[in-house]
């Protein structure tokens, strides 16, 4: 009888006990990256009554018989199961999918091993947890990873610092390549340009006579307005050029945060009054072939051909004179080949060869010009036929000449009002660090890729991940740590999704792999088992409350 009142101690003891672990998991139902536990029971020694004894031809063997003193805790084991996965939109959270776990270092050097993804990068550029331990890894210089391997080293975010640059812009206006740059090396250098030509100032007085221009600039405003007098005449853009930082020196009070500005065009001008120089509006004339019949560029229909010739010009056509083309003929249907020239009476000759069956337009080029825009294009929408069906010898050449080349007219104008010039890329450089990166992002192997305004695309550093042989052999610190035991064996550190690792989710964070339906079960099973359990002492003790009267 008292064997039994200590067996329901005993039981009350053990279910206790897994009602603290299952009290524990239903708590961090909600806690990222935690593994619930379970609490298994296994039986105590006990006391024998009677030995077994062995059968003989007389009598029968015995079993042994014996009273146990009740149970006991045998284990509380880890259920390291993957969880799902919550997304969170923060790029600093990830999850692993799969085997492995995340490294973390405290101050003191101790290493643990988390599930928990919720990183942070401090203002020293150190990823860390939210514990403020660092997380361990591969670090990388000049956006390079320092090594291959999986390491184990605190992961520092480092950034090249940026050298000092101008601000310009290089682009044309009127086929002519205009450069504007500032001459310090400043952020205060990206500036606007506008360009406009009046009679008048900004305040509506006249311009007076010699006066070139005036600039008009508001504080914190990084336009720059230069109103030109239209009736001053520049001689070239270097003066242009001078009387433009003149006149922003003595807007500034002094010189310009940005320094002076630089301004070339090729090719130069030649004395341009401020009107033409601010207009918007080319004055160009596109150049072309005037043909002896037709006005539209389109040569008549001879015998030998099935269709017109379309003819088109560049910006730059330079031919003047009586035009005459010439097709020379080689190879046989279906690859017959012709080469085409196009002869100005100036000398002019543009040509091009090898025009093979299917072609309808091709170009022929002045291979004397330096301007890609002396050229001609011509349109033959029967090409593929005539090649077919052309004798070996060249066919007849249409009308000779076929017209007159009257050459392109340039602009008389430089057309800076035609829009706003704006210059960028100045900055004065220095030290950069994770502060100045526009974006950060983790990949599926751990790798951070940061983005930089100047710089790009950067590599910063890599996340690897440890792993275990038995996992479940880790021991639960707190923080959502686990440490190593004699029993996990020693870690095995690998690069995300390698070597039995799961990959890195980015955004995300593995959930609670509590199951809360399992849980509720199993804490009513162990009510019902510690309510048993106090009913055996309740009876132990009535019964030695029985023995007791016996005497009365």
């Amino acid at each position: 009888m008292m064997r039994a009142l200590y067996s329901g101690v005993a039981g009350l003891k053990t279910h206790m006990q897994r009602m603290d672990v299952i009290g524990n998991n239903i708590a961090n139902v909600n806690t990222y990256g935690f593994k619930s536990s379970r609490a298994t029971f296994r039986d105590m020694y006990y006391q024998q009554v009677r030995g077994a004894s062995v059968g003989t031809m007389t009598r029968g063997g015995v079993n042994p018989s014996s009273v146990g003193y009740g149970s006991q805790l045998s284990s509380i084991d880890l259920m390291m199961g993957s969880s799902s996965f919550t997304s969170t939109g923060n790029q600093l959270d990830i999850a692993i999918t799969g085997e492995g776990f995340l490294q973390v270092q405290d101050p003191e050097g101790n290493i643990y091993y988390t599930k928990a993804g919720m990183l942070d990068i401090d203002t020293l550029g150190r990823v860390v947890d939210t514990n403020g331990n660092f997380v361990l890894g591969t670090s990388a210089t000049s956006g390079q990873l320092n090594s291959n391997d999986p390491s184990r080293s605190i992961i520092q975010i480092t950034v090249d610092p940026i050298e000092p640059q101008v601000s310009t812009i290089e682009t044309t206006v009127l086929g002519k390549g205009l450069t504007i740059t500032a001459s310090n090396q400043t952020n205060l250098g990206n500036v606007s340009f506008t360009f406009s030509a009046s009679a008048t100032k900004g305040n509506g007085d006249d311009f007076v006579a010699g006066e070139p221009l005036e600039v008009v600039m508001e504080s914190g405003n990084p336009n720059i307005a230069v109103r030109l007098n239209q009736n001053y005449k520049f001689s070239n853009m270097a003066e242009l050029s001078t009387a433009i930082n003149n006149a922003i020196t003595e807007a500034n009070g002094g010189a310009h945060p940005a320094g002076s500005f630089t301004f070339t065009l090729d090719p130069d001008f030649k004395d341009l009054t401020g009107s033409e120089i601010a207009t918007s509006k080319d004055n160009s004339v596109r150049g072309k072939i005037n043909t002896e019949k037709l006005e539209d560029g389109t040569v008549p229909k001879d015998s030998d051909w099935a269709n017109y010739i379309t003819l088109s010009y560049g910006s730059a056509f330079s031919g003047a004179g009586d035009t005459s083309i010439t097709w020379t003929a080689s190879g046989t249907a279906p690859n017959k080949n012709l080469s085409v020239t196009v002869t100005t009476k100036d000398g002019k000759t543009y040509t091009n060869t090898n025009i093979t069956d299917g072609s309808q337009a091709f170009e022929l080029k002045n291979a004397a010009a330096t301007d890609p825009e002396d050229r001609i294009i011509i349109k033959v929408p029967g090409f593929a036929t005539l090649t077919a069906d052309a004798p070996a010898t060249p066919p007849k050449a249409p009308t000779t000449p076929i017209g007159t080349a009257i050459p392109s007219t340039p602009s008389t104008v430089l057309g800076l009002g035609k829009q706003t010039w704006t210059l960028d890329g100045g900055t004065e450089g220095g030290p950069q660090s994770y502060e100045n990166l526009t974006g950060i992002s983790i990949g599926s192997d751990g790798t951070i890729i940061g983005s930089h305004p100047v710089h790009g695309r950067l590599v910063l550093g890599r996340i690897d991940l440890a792993n275990f042989a038995n996992p479940m052999g880790l021991e639960q610190t707190g923080n959502s740590y686990f440490q190593e035991t004699a029993n996990s064996g020693a870690p095995s550190l690998a690069i995300a999704g390698e070597d039995g690792t799961g990959a890195i989710r980015n955004s995300a964070l593995e959930m609670s792999n509590v199951d809360l339906a399992q849980e509720f079960s199993d804490m009513i099973i162990t009510q019902r088992g510690y309510q048993a359990n106090s009913r055996i002492i309740t009876v132990s003790d009535t019964m030695l409350e029985e023995l007791v009267n016996l005497k009365r």
